[in-house]
């Protein structure tokens, strides 16, 4: 049980120091069976990420956001502002979907999928070690003076961040504006496009203040989930943790000695090497427990076994586990918790795939023309309406005409009857609904409107007639 002294550490942030000025991290380069892992999934994402605006599904581009003409394509499938909902209930969706993951695993979306860890551990970083070496020669080259090796590195590395970051931008772009306009911009040069290139220079900027100089206090301060984890996480949690009931023991850690038994000294299995600190992206020190800044990258977990299969001890003593397990020797179980966010996620995706497969490629509004009434005709009354109708398909739908269904009516289109939408656009137009005196029986009538193409029907919308009082 550590002392209030020994919890200092949990009253300010690791990143800064006691005057409030950024301390900066070194992290050493590590390497193990993790590192592996996460290689492997990074460059996978990182390879989808940069591929994904140009793969084209039915004419559709693959992911596309485009905010300012209100243009969506998900996995290839066309989404407009009338389908917002949809957007939303996927929001909720992943937001649900995360809370069960951290409620089970931690922070592990940080650590492996998360675009800020990624880019920095995996491109920014590496980069870094390339260029300016280990942890230790990083150090020597920010405390030596600007000499011609100083410059040739620093130069070198901050160009190649800023080139980086400018693809980047590029990308990014790409999902807003679409692969084939950028492309176009890009042939047609930068001076009859002058407010797209601010745009990505803009981000560029971004992008490079990020990765060059803000790094992990991204994660620390910006990001909001790290908080989450001390609402969402449970002794039950699986976390990146160190064991320390087997670390510390009786005598708590102490340096190895080879000379030494440490199971008849009482000491733990903790050789207090700190190289767990070195390789820590965000500098702290797992063996405190857990803590926000922890981003449950696993570098801790990989450089522990390699000191551990070093000096003949076993490996494990920083590893994915619970509190529970560590204390209790428990293992993982699906508590009610989780059994509660599942069940409330597989409700989401089931009523989001049901809309998914009931969404229909035509959506079409009728409303009355607002501060008109009903017109008297020799047949019976008349009332004007305004129309529209979207075309979600990735073709244009031809020969579009509209009836009323359930009731004996006349319904005129102002212009062609036979109506022409093109893919992915919106139509507007006037039509008048006239019906015999007779077959109206309320001041409001409820009417069923059908959509036909080439005599099929394709789609279904209510509107309403006004029809006068005296008739009641």
């Amino acid at each position: 049980m550590k002392t209030p002294d020994q919890e200092n550490f949990r009253d300010s942030i690791n990143t800064i120091d006691e005057q409030g000025k950024r301390k900066w991290i070194y992290p050493k380069k590590v390497s193990g069976k993790f590192m592996k892992y996460r290689k492997l999934v990074a460059y996978a994402l990182l390879t989808f990420l940069f591929i994904a605006p140009f793969i084209k599904v039915n004419g559709n581009q693959f992911l596309l956001f485009n905010v300012l003409d209100r243009r969506f394509s998900i996995f290839g499938q066309p989404f407009w502002p009338q389908d917002f909902y949809i957007f939303v209930l996927c929001m909720i969706v992943g937001i649900v979907f995360v809370a069960l993951f951290t409620v089970a695993f931690g922070r592990i979306f940080c650590g492996w999928i998360c675009p800020q860890t990624i880019f920095l551990e995996m491109v920014f970083r590496q980069i870094e070690f390339w260029i300016e070496g280990d942890r230790g020669a990083q150090i020597r080259l920010d405390k030596q003076p600007w000499n011609s090796e100083k410059i040739r590195k620093k130069g070198l590395k901050w160009a190649v961040f800023a080139l980086i970051s400018f693809i980047i931008a590029n990308i990014f772009l790409a999902y807003l504006i679409s692969s084939d306009t950028l492309i176009k911009y890009i042939t047609e040069g930068p001076t009859k496009h002058s407010s797209t290139l601010i745009a990505l220079l803009i981000f560029t900027a971004v992008f490079y203040f990020i990765f060059a100089w803000f790094r992990e206090q991204v994660c620390i301060i910006a990001c909001p989930y790290g908080r989450l984890q001390g609402v969402l996480l449970d002794n039950k949690s699986i976390i990146v943790a160190y064991d320390y009931k087997r670390g510390e023991k009786e005598n708590g850690r102490a340096k190895f000695n080879k000379k030494e038994n440490r199971s008849e000294s009482g000491k733990g299995d903790c050789i207090d090497c700190e190289q767990c600190v070195q390789v820590c992206p965000t500098g702290i020190d797992i063996r405190n427990g857990t803590q926000l800044e922890c981003v449950g990258c696993t570098a801790c977990i990989d450089i522990c076994n390699t000191m551990m299969a070093n000096v003949g001890m076993p490996t494990g003593l920083i590893r994915y586990t619970s509190e529970e397990e560590i204390v209790q020797k428990k293992r993982f179980e699906f508590t009610t918790r989780l059994k509660a966010y599942s069940a409330v996620l597989f409700i989401l995706i089931g009523i989001l795939t049901g809309i998914l497969f009931l969404r229909t490629e035509i959506q079409t509004n009728i409303v009355r023309l607002p501060g008109q009434l009903f017109e008297h005709t020799e047949n019976g009354l008349k009332n004007v309406y305004t129309f529209k109708i979207l075309n979600k398909k990735n073709e244009d739908i031809t020969n579009l005409t509209i009836k009323v269904i359930d009731i004996d009516a006349n319904l005129h289109v102002v212009g062609k009857p036979n109506l022409i939408v093109p893919k992915g656009e919106l139509i507007e137009g006037t039509l008048f609904i006239e019906i015999a005196t007779k077959d109206i029986q309320q001041e409001n009538t409820s009417l069923k409107i059908g959509i036909y193409q080439d005599g099929e029907l394709i789609e279904t919308t209510k509107t309403n007639f006004l029809g006068p009082k005296k008739l009641f």
